[in-house]
């Protein structure tokens, strides 16, 4: 098996923020490359999803005004959650860059290069997991956005061009408000471009940011899986100053993690927070839309919206989850550790190492949250409080 790369767990990462024109990080071995193309990329995608979720909400406030089409305004909501969350975390990502460059720059330094550094740390198990993951979640966004995207076309060829069973007027993929009438001039055609560069950029620039937090988070973890192995198996000899120089590097290289994962946190905890509370309220629009009596076809959309999103969260909690466990595993490696043989400084230190390692490393949104597998059963609770108090309203 060839030697791994730091690079192989962010490939798919990488890939999606090319698409929406950004540099997520730089190393030594990743020097910055300066184009112009990626800023005209990235500020086209920002112009762009910014005009379109205005039109997208001043249709929202005029459906409301005027107690027309309230059920396409509530599903016109859904998108402007789409397209803020993705804003966010594209926004975040280019102004945390510099502490974004920091954490890479760690992670590359004590990242194993030789086969047999790469063997002791199972590093072939981890990319395994993270590639599918990162494959199959990129895998779901893409078909999720591209059946949006071209969903009302595919309807005008298949019903309209080649079977002739019923008249399908081109309508554009995603409803908002437009000051003048588009039907059957060129304007339709510009606006549909806009409409399918914005959904697709939306889609990349969350797809990116949570590939790039979960690889980032699959390194951690692995390290901390590494460190509580080596403090296991550590064959202790009773020599003070042999096994103090053991525990000194122990605690040194400990002591990074915890920094990594708290400067994990720092950069993504404001976007993580802002998905879980918009999420909330996508997953109760879109059932609320399954509910009211949709074609079997716009069910199918709305199927898949809900379980895309559903799927993000839960690859979050999952991440959060698994460091959680990780960090806290220290704590269990020490106390299975041989240290009966070990000098009794020694096994007073151990005490403090258990003790810090029982405070998990969490992957935070915020001070307002540690996300855990837990997160979900809360997120869920949230949503369908808001779905059961939609459903009241609208019944009325």
């Amino acid at each position: 098996m060839p030697l791994a790369k730091m690079d192989s767990f962010l490939k798919y990462a990488n890939f999606f923020y090319k698409v929406v024109g950004i540099e997520p990080y730089t190393r030594v071995s990743r020097p910055s490359v300066s184009s112009i193309w990626n800023s005209i990329v990235f500020w086209a995608t920002m112009i762009n999803l910014n005009v379109l979720m205005f039109a997208e909400v001043v249709y929202v406030f005029m459906a409301f005004a005027l107690g027309k089409n309230i059920v396409e305004a509530i599903m016109v909501m859904s998108y402007i959650g789409f397209i803020f969350v993705g804003m966010s975390k594209m926004a975040f990502v280019w102004w945390k860059k510099a502490a974004l460059n920091g954490i890479m720059q760690e992670l590359e330094e004590i990242f194993p290069r030789n086969k047999d550094d790469q063997s002791a740390y199972q590093l072939g198990r981890y990319l395994e997991s993270c590639s599918r993951l990162s494959f199959n979640f990129s895998l779901l966004y893409s078909v999720l956005i591209w059946t949006y995207n071209l969903f009302n076309i595919a309807e005008y060829l298949v019903y309209e061009l080649l079977l002739q069973t019923r008249v399908v007027d081109l309508t554009l993929p995603y409803m908002m408000y437009i000051p003048w009438n588009y039907a059957g001039n060129w304007s339709y055609y510009v606006l549909l471009v806009a409409q399918i560069f914005a959904g697709l950029t939306s889609a990349a620039g969350q797809v990116s940011s949570d590939l790039l937090l979960c690889a980032v988070a699959t390194l951690i973890i692995m390290h901390f899986d590494f460190l509580s192995r080596t403090i296991e198996s550590k064959q202790l000899t009773g020599d003070w100053s042999k096994d103090s120089k053991f525990l000194s590097d122990t605690v040194q290289y400990h002591e990074r993690l915890l920094a990594l994962s708290a400067e994990l946190n720092e950069i993504f905890g404001v976007p993580l927070l802002l998905n879980f509370l918009i999420s909330s309220f996508v997953i109760c629009f879109v059932g609320f839309q399954m509910t009211v009596g949709v074609p079997p076809e716009v069910l199918i959309k709305l199927l898949l919206f809900l379980v895309s999103s559903l799927s993000q969260v839960y690859l979050i909690c999952h991440h959060g989850q698994l460091i959680a466990d990780a960090s806290t595993g220290i704590a269990l490696a020490v106390y299975n550790q041989n240290w009966s043989y070990a000098d009794v400084r020694y096994r007073r230190a151990l005490a403090f190492i258990i003790a810090r390692s029982q405070k998990p490393a969490y992957l935070k949104a915020t001070v307002f949250m540690q996300i855990t597998r837990v997160s979900m059963t809360e997120l869920l609770q949230l949503s369908y409080k808001f779905f059961a108090l939609l459903r009241t309203m609208y019944a009325k």
